[in-house]
């Protein structure tokens, strides 16, 4: 009979008492760091609780699970063995792999993966200012609605036993309450099921696209976009074209160009506020593409990502209200009203194209959450979401003005900007030679992170230029960020 190993297994380093789960743990370590071979027998269970100073029935216990899992094997009036049925491999831990060199004939391949790893944000330095793509500031939001609306909606949802799996597209009471706003601000002629609640604007980008293209379905792009929306298409197949812009967004010329030239699927556009140079898309260039899109069969994605934020005049309507030739998928969210975090945002299609992004949502997570949307609801059918808007443009529409102020002030020798008619960003044109990444390189080192055109666009022919989210900060902030930014401007300056 073989004699039973020495005990191997380590206290632990804290120096707590050793329990159940850390023995079993440690013997299961042991075993696939090759230190406990198939068949090599146990300590005894009063050998392994004298080591420890631990009760026998806790080891007793451990043991009988271990054998229970399948990693040791009890034979009667002989003991505890490490388990015969495991494979030869078992032994071959990470640990154990380094120091051994399987041969050439048995090593196996890497998985093959698809798709970019995530690449997470780089951590804000301390005392870093951040003009940011046009994020809202969440201080704005009145908590003391927003937990009603949470409280009414989980006492509804428990008691109407609404908790459970619903309806993929949303909760009705979203849907509807979104097709009466959307409808009478904005235009459109949707009901609930004309509309499919996603998280996020992202998502439901996302989901169009998994819905309209497949791989090499030709997507227009302006030249400077949405990065995010492109890399969605081109997640779903999607070949990227890029169309010319100008001081009015889209140029609808270069559009047609394109078309009589590749089969094109679909167009991706932010008309309100271009993004990222917040331009609004004229009357005539709408009513142009809406053309296009009947003349040569695509798609129109308009997303429409701060509808909400004007500040002369009163909004134009989207290229949605007025698709005589159903060509529109129309893109939106309230992110930007309420918070990011909140992750409310919707597509309005006709119902067709709404049930096959539900069938999407299927796929990925089946349904979004219950509670929030009904919260959300609340606050547009009580009117709350209205009154938050009207509050927070006050708050915005005196940080544009600050901003404006500061950059006629500090930036003027270097750069120039349109005042945006709506958005809670500026995009401002370099004037001169300096390299945007350079540039912003040097703006991150004097303490303040700006976004240069390159990180919306491709080619060496794109705009100079950079988008500064005004929304997140306060006036005296956005006074400070600039003075960095024209610190840096005068440090690269002299380089050139």
């Amino acid at each position: 009979m073989r004699r039973p190993i020495q005990i191997r297994i380590s206290m632990p380093r804290d120096g707590s008492i050793v329990g159940r789960a850390y023995l079993i743990q440690s013997i299961i370590e042991e075993i696939l760091a090759g230190r406990l071979q198939p068949r090599t027998q146990m300590p005894s269970t009063r050998m392994m609780a004298e080591h420890f100073q631990i009760n026998r029935k806790t080891v007793v216990a451990s043991y009988e699970e271990l054998v229970a899992q399948g990693w040791l094997e009890s034979h009667s009036k002989r003991g505890t063995f490490v388990s015969s049925h495991l494979p030869v491999s078992v032994g071959l831990s990470p640990a154990a792999k380094s120091t051994r060199q399987p041969k050439a004939s048995h090593t196996s391949s890497a998985l093959k993966l698809y798709g970019a790893p995530l690449m997470w944000p780089k951590q804000q330095v301390d005392g870093t200012i951040n003009f940011d793509d046009g994020v809202p500031d969440a201080r704005l939001i009145p908590y003391g609605a927003l937990s009603r609306a949470f409280r009414h909606s989980l006492i509804a949802t428990t008691r109407h036993q609404l908790l459970g799996y619903g309806d993929p597209r949303g909760a009705e009471a979203l849907r509807l309450a979104l097709s009466e706003m959307l409808n009478t601000e904005r235009g459109l002629a949707t009901g609930p099921d004309g509309i499919c609640i996603a998280r996020g604007s992202q998502m439901g980008i996302y989901l169009v696209a998994r819905v309209l293209v497949r791989q090499g379905d030709g997507v227009a792009f302006e030249r400077l976009s949405y990065g995010p929306a492109r890399k969605a298409f081109e997640a779903c197949g999607a070949r990227l074209h890029h169309v010319d812009q100008d001081e009015q967004g889209l140029i609808p010329d270069s559009l047609e160009k394109l078309c009589r030239k590749h089969s094109i699927k679909a167009i991706y556009v932010t008309p309100h506020h271009q993004f990222p140079t917040t331009v609004m898309m004229p009357a005539q260039r709408r009513l142009r593409l809406l053309e296009l899109a009947e003349q040569f069969g695509f798609a129109i994605v308009e997303d429409d990502y701060d509808h909400e934020f004007h500040f002369d005049r009163q909004p134009m309507l989207p290229i949605a209200a007025f698709d005589r030739y159903h060509k529109v998928i129309y893109v939106g969210s309230l992110s930007k009203v309420l918070a990011p975090g909140l992750r409310i945002g919707y597509v309005v299609a006709s119902p067709d194209i709404i049930n096959r992004c539900a069938n999407e949502i299927m796929l990925l997570d089946r349904q979004g959450s219950m509670v929030t949307e009904l919260a959300v609801a609340e606050l547009i059918s009580t009117g709350e979401l209205s009154r938050l808007i009207w509050r927070a443009m006050r708050v915005y529409g005196n940080r544009r003005q600050a901003m404006a102020d500061a950059l006629v002030t500090q930036l003027s020798e270097w750069t120039d900007f349109t005042l945006p008619v709506g958005g809670l960003a500026f995009w401002l044109r370099l004037l001169s030679p300096i390299d945007p990444d350079v540039l912003a390189s040097h703006a991150l080192a004097c303490g303040v992170r700006v976004l240069s055109s390159s990180q919306f666009g491709q080619g060496s022919n794109l705009s100079k230029g950079f988008r500064l989210g005004f929304g997140s900060n306060d006036e005296a902030t956005i006074y400070k960020g600039v003075q960095r930014f024209r610190e840096a401007c005068t440090k690269v300056a002299k380089a050139y």
